[in-house]
């Protein structure tokens, strides 16, 4: 499929609007040297700068016309069609990124959601340790430093997802009832998983630049809506930021979680979806003839 100049151009100027309105406040905290516990997050953890969510891509299969400039972008090609991603070039450079993403995603969907986690990853991060070991050290813990202990300890923990297991204390990785590691990330992932959801952004990135605009940034504002609901039911005190803690220690706290947690996974699900395809699209364009 070809896109004429003036249609895809006025997407890529669509594209750029969406993008500021999404990543300007961060780029101005930047500026001043100032850094939100909340906002910021997946600028730091994922190492992304807000300038990368700037650029407009077509997706694998549309070709560009009247896009010479774009000829020398990285995993670009022109011919007399126009200009677009080379999908099979792509490929070859990241073909394991490619597959795994597509196992992550597709087993991932396959299973149903799991809602009683209630967001106590972010708790046993912080479980047993002394004020100066707590990772957002400006924030203080909502229930105090015993008391976090005790909502981690008198809980169920049953944490399916490496990069959050990863960063447990020592003293809460026994209580977890998993053992999540970054080889078994397919046979373990859940769509009921904050975090497994945030990561449809990651994926998105790394699947860059066959992933259409559009989806990049749908990708990264549920994320970013998902890192709120993170931070509020976390053990921090997020209140001084503005946001209304969700208190998971309480039975309306759950309540509330859970509700939230479904909505995200289905907010998921067809983004989950529309990746799947660039996986596949990627798959096919490497294929022999």
């Amino acid at each position: 499929m070809a896109l004429p100049a003036g249609v895809w151009r006025e997407r890529e100027a669509a594209h750029a609007r969406r993008a500021h309105e999404l990543t300007a406040a961060a780029v101005q905290r930047r500026g001043r040297g100032e850094a939100h516990p909340v906002e910021d997050f997946l600028f730091t953890y994922y190492s992304w700068a807000p300038g990368r969510l700037a650029r407009w891509h077509p997706g694998v299969g549309v070709l560009l016309e009247d896009a010479g400039e774009r000829a020398d972008w990285a995993h670009y090609a022109s011919s007399a069609a126009g200009t677009g991603v080379d999908g099979a070039g792509l490929l070859a450079s990241r073909a394991p990124t490619v597959r795994l993403a597509r196992d992550v995603l597709a087993a991932t969907r396959g299973r149903a959601p799991q809602l009683a986690c209630f967001g106590l990853h972010e708790w046993a991060m912080v479980h047993r340790t002394e004020p100066a070991g707590v990772r957002h050290a400006g924030l203080p813990l909502r229930l105090g430093h015993a008391g976090t202990d005790a909502v981690v300890e008198s809980h169920r923990i049953r944490c399916s997802h490496y990069d959050a297991f990863r960063f447990f204390t020592p003293t809460a990785v026994p209580l977890n009832e998993l053992r999540p590691t970054r080889t078994d990330q397919p046979a373990q992932e859940q769509p009921g998983c904050l975090h497994a959801t945030m990561d449809l952004y990651r994926w998105a990135m790394k699947l860059s630049p066959a992933v259409p605009g559009e989806l990049l940034l749908d990708c990264f504002e549920l994320a970013r809506d998902v890192r709120v609901l993170d931070m509020r039911a976390s053990p921090y005190d997020v209140s001084g930021l503005g946001y209304a803690p969700v208190a998971i220690e309480t039975p309306e706290g759950k309540a509330e979680y859970v509700r939230a947690q479904r909505e995200f996974a289905e907010r998921a699900d067809p983004l989950r979806v529309r990746l799947l395809a660039v996986c596949d699209a990627l798959l096919a364009a490497g294929e022999p003839g």
